[in-house]
C-alpha cells in the first residue's frame, strides 16, 4: 500500500525545501556549467576606453553632414591610430584619423566612417561619400558593463559567453556551488554485476549505470556504492555510509511489495528521518519513496529501469538543479517540441501518464509516435526521443491532436 501518495506538483514543491550544497572557489577555465554562489560585481568599465567597431576613419560627425556619392566631403588625414596605444593625433574640424576595429577613439572624434565609404584623393586627403551620425560605429567606454554593475547573480549557470565576460574583466577565480555528490545504490537479490552471465531469474545491474550517467548529464557527481542484497542491516549500513560522503542518496530497487516496505523501514530507522512521499500519482513510477534524513533527501526508486528513468527526468533533474544552486532557473528545465500525435492514446484518470514517444519528421511536419511497452523494458527508452504527458484529469489523447513532447536532455558536458 501507499500511505503518502502525492501529486507531481506536491512532490516538486517538497523538493524545493532542500537547500543547495556547499561552495568552493574555482578557476574560470573550469567554470562552464557551474553555478555562481555569490554575485559578481563589475570592478571596472568594460570596455575601459571608447573604441571603433569598424575599420575606417575617426571624424567629427558634423564634418560629414550632407556627404554623398555625388557630393563627397573632403577631409585632411591627420594620422593613424596605433592598435594598443593611446592616439597621438587629435581630430579637429575638417580632419580625420585612420583607425582599425578596436582602436581607441582619438580626442575630438565622435564617429567613425566605414572604410568602404572613404577614398584617398592623395596622401593627405580623403573623400567621404556617406553621412555618419554622432557615435555611429563607436563602442563607448562602459557600453558592455559599467563599474559597480551586477554582472551575474547568485544561481546563474555559466555559459561560454559568460566566462568570456569574466576573462574580459580580469576575473581569474569565482565562487560557485559544489557539484552535488549523488550516492547510487542498486538493490535486489536477483541483481548481479554486469561482467557476470545471468542465471535464470537473475538480471544484470542496469540502474546503477543509467542513474550514474543521468547524474553526470545533469552536472552532478555520481558515486556508485555498489550492489546490495535485500537485507535490512546491509542496506541500512549502505545508506548510512552514503549519507556521510554524499549530498543525496538514490536507492534503486524494491519493486515488490515486501522489498519496498523494507526500503521504507530502513529509511525510517534513522533517528532524524521523515517519510515525505510514499508513492507518486504518475505512471510509470508510482512506487517512488522520498525521505528526508537530516538535511538530505533519500530516494527509493522503482527497480524497473524505465520507471526509474521517468522519475529521474520528472523529479530528480529539477532536484539536482535545486541543490546545485540554480535558483535563477527554477522550474521546468526541459525543452519541448510540438508534434502531431500519430495514434489514439488511452489513459487512466487519477494519475499523470508519461508515454515514451519517437519523433518523425515528414513533409516539414513533426509527428509523435507512441512507443508502448512494459515498465521493465529499456528498449522503449532507447527508441524514444522524449516523453508525452497525459494529464491525470484526461482520459486520453486523439490521433491528429497537437501535443507537446518533453525532449530528453542533451549532454551538458563534463565541466
Amino acid at each position: 500500500m501507499f500511505f503518502k501518495v502525492k501529486t507531481p506538483e506536491e512532490v516538486l514543491e517538497i523538493l524545493q525545501d532542500f537547500a543547495p550544497v556547499g561552495t568552493e572557489t574555482i578557476l574560470i577555465g573550469e567554470a562552464l556549467n557551474r553555478v555562481v554562489s555569490r554575485e559578481i560585481i563589475c570592478a571596472e568599465d568594460m570596455p575601459n576606453f571608447s573604441r571603433s567597431s569598424m575599420d575606417g576613419y575617426a571624424v567629427r560627425a558634423k564634418d560629414t553632414f550632407g556627404a554623398s556619392d555625388s557630393l563627397p566631403a573632403f577631409l585632411e588625414l591627420a594620422g593613424e591610430v596605433v592598435m594598443g596605444s593611446i592616439p597621438a593625433d587629435v581630430v579637429t574640424p575638417g580632419k580625420a584619423v585612420k583607425i582599425s576595429t578596436g582602436g581607441m577613439i582619438p580626442e575630438g572624434a565622435d564617429a567613425v566612417v566605414m572604410v568602404e565609404y572613404c577614398h584617398s584623393v592623395d596622401e593627405k586627403t580623403i573623400e567621404v561619400s556617406r553621412t555618419v551620425a554622432p557615435l555611429e560605429n563607436i563602442i563607448l567606454k562602459g557600453d558592455d558593463f559599467k563599474e559597480g554593475e551586477v554582472i551575474f547573480k547568485s544561481g546563474t549557470v555559466l555559459r561560454p559567453q559568460d566566462i568570456g565576460v569574466l576573462a574580459g574583466l580580469g576575473i581569474e577565480k569565482i565562487a560557485v556551488y559544489k557539484k552535488p555528490r549523488v550516492a547510487v545504490i542498486s538493490t535486489g537479490d536477483e541483481v548481479i554485476p554486469i561482467n557476470q552471465r545471468p542465471a535464470p531469474g537473475q538480471v544484470r545491474d542496469i540502474n546503477s549505470y543509467t542513474l550514474s550517467a543521468f547524474c553526470t548529464q545533469s552536472g552532478a557527481i555520481p558515486v556508485n556504492m555498489g550492489l546490495y542484497k535485500d537485507d535490512f542491516a546491509q542496506l541500512k549500513e549502505a545508506v548510512a555510509l552514503a549519507l556521510q560522503s554524499c549530498d543525496t542518496v538514490w536507492l534503486s530497487g524494491g519493486s515488490s511489495v515486501g522489498t519496498r516496505d523494507m526500503t521504507v523501514n530502513v529509511l525510517e530507522s534513522f533517528e532524524d528521518a521523515q517519510l515525505l512521499v510514499h508513492g507518486i500519482a504518475i505512471s510509470p513510477g508510482k512506487p517512488t519513496i522520498i525521505a528526508g534524513i537530516g538535511n538530505k533527501a533519500v530516494f527509493g526508486l522503482p527497480g524497473h529501469v524505465a520507471s526509474a528513468m521517468v522519475v529521474a527526468e520528472i523529479f530528480l533533474a529539477p532536484f539536482l538543479s535545486r541543490i546545485a544552486g540554480e535558483t535563477l532557473s527554477a522550474g521546468d528545465h526541459h525543452q519541448y517540441v510540438q508534434a502531431e500525435l500519430e495514434r489514439n492514446v488511452e489513459s487512466a484518470s487519477g494519475r499523470d501518464d508519461y508515454i515514451r514517444v519517437k519523433l518523425n519528421r515528414r513533409e516539414g511536419r513533426i509527428f509523435a509516435e507512441p512507443i508502448f511497452g512494459k515498465s521493465g523494458l529499456i528498449s522503449t527508452l532507447v527508441a524514444a526521443q522524449g516523453l508525452l504527458k497525459i494529464d491525470r484529469n484526461t482520459e486520453g489523447l486523439y490521433k491528429g491532436q497537437i501535443v507537446e513532447v518533453m525532449l530528453f536532455k542533451p549532454l551538458r558536458g563534463e565541466a
